[in-house]
């Protein structure tokens, strides 16, 4: 690109992309009011702790705005983006699998790789292109936990991310009328970077169905035509009188401690242990530990939004998921493992 030619990949791109647009446009509709509506609430609701997690990972103080979200078409974007930009591919794998990116221009790449590299001057080439990738993976992380907390939807996990510096022409957006959410970052140095998030069609329509549904009722068991007749023979036969209701006593499920148990067990509750969150764990040769150095990125056995594992003196109990709080990280117990699964991993 040193030259201003366009390579192969990139005229190729480039034709994919205008063929996208040009075929989808027509059998892909806007977005609702109320779908663009719920989906800028929602990523509103994020940019707290989108901005404490990069202000973690840049060591400066990252201030994030908005967003502000539309419904638009590949043409009207692309009139906003400066000529060259640095795409981050962040595609949902399930939950709401489909395209999911982020944009932003060289300026910002250039602040967010240096920061986190500690490195001025900072040239856009494939280490800065990983670490921009790990900087929006951790936002697209904390996405997922607010979003699963949302929707109840569980199984919500996205691809690494991929990030590459392309001129505009050539980003790979989706067809059709995608919903683009434009953020302002200040980076600690009072100068405002813009950055776009976009959602496809698809992804964007799901997400804010599933934002706006209301919680479930609990279905009535289907009983029949004959069974309600009885039933409302009997109902009939009950008014004016007065129901004798009372509470269902439940048998208690929790375990039985043997007394000799919990008078021994009470000799130790003032004895510390230790506990430790893992956020997941990897395998490498020895000539690859002694080539690390500052900047490599280890891909750890966890995907972005799987639960991490507490252990306690080195053993499972639990799972959770990752929060912030104020500047710290913490820790939500989502799942206490069964004493079955504790007993397995002991053995």
């Amino acid at each position: 690109m040193s030259d201003g030619a366009l390579s192969q990949a990139e005229i190729d791109a480039l034709l994919a992309g205008v063929d996208s647009s040009d075929s989808g446009a027509a059998a892909m509709p806007a977005g609702t009011e109320s779908e663009r509506r719920a989906l800028q609430d929602f990523l509103s609701s994020t940019v707290d702790a989108q901005s404490s997690n990069l202000s973690m990972m840049t060591g400066s103080k990252v201030a994030i705005t908005g967003p502000q979200g539309s419904f638009t078409g590949r043409d009207a974007f692309l009139g906003q983006l400066p000529d060259t930009v640095t795409v981050v591919k962040a595609d949902f794998s399930s939950g709401f699998p489909g395209e999911h990116l982020y944009l932003m221009g060289e300026a910002a790449a250039k602040s967010i790789a240096g920061l986190m590299n500690k490195e001025e001057n900072i040239e856009l080439d494939e280490m800065a292109m990983s670490v921009i990738g790990e900087a929006v993976g951790t936002i697209v992380g904390s996405q997922i936990t607010a979003l699963t907390g949302k929707t109840g939807n569980k199984s919500i996990a996205n691809a690494p991310p991929e990030a590459s510096n392309v001129p505009k022409a050539v980003a790979a957006l989706p067809g059709g009328n995608f919903f683009a959410a434009a953020y302002q970052m200040d980076l600690g140095d009072g100068q405002l970077h813009q950055i776009w998030e976009i959602l496809g069609p698809s992804v964007a329509g799901d997400i804010a169905r599933s934002l706006a549904a209301p919680a479930s009722a609990p279905k009535m068991p289907n009983m029949g035509t004959a069974n309600m007749g009885g039933m409302n023979g009997g109902m009939s036969g009950m008014v004016g009188q007065t129901a004798n209701v009372q509470p269902v006593q439940f048998p208690n499920l929790s375990p039985h401690a043997v007394p000799q148990e919990a008078g021994n067990i009470s000799l130790i509750m003032d004895v510390y242990m230790e506990m430790t969150v893992e956020l997941g764990r990897t395998r490498k040769l020895i000539k690859e530990i002694l080539g690390m150095g500052e900047g490599t990125i280890i891909e750890l056995d966890k995907l972005a939004g799987e639960p991490v594992d507490i252990l306690v003196n080195h053993k499972l109990i639990a799972k959770g998921e990752v929060v912030v709080i104020d500047e710290n990280f913490g820790v939500r117990v989502t799942e206490i493992v069964s004493p079955q699964e504790r007993m397995l991993e002991m053995s």
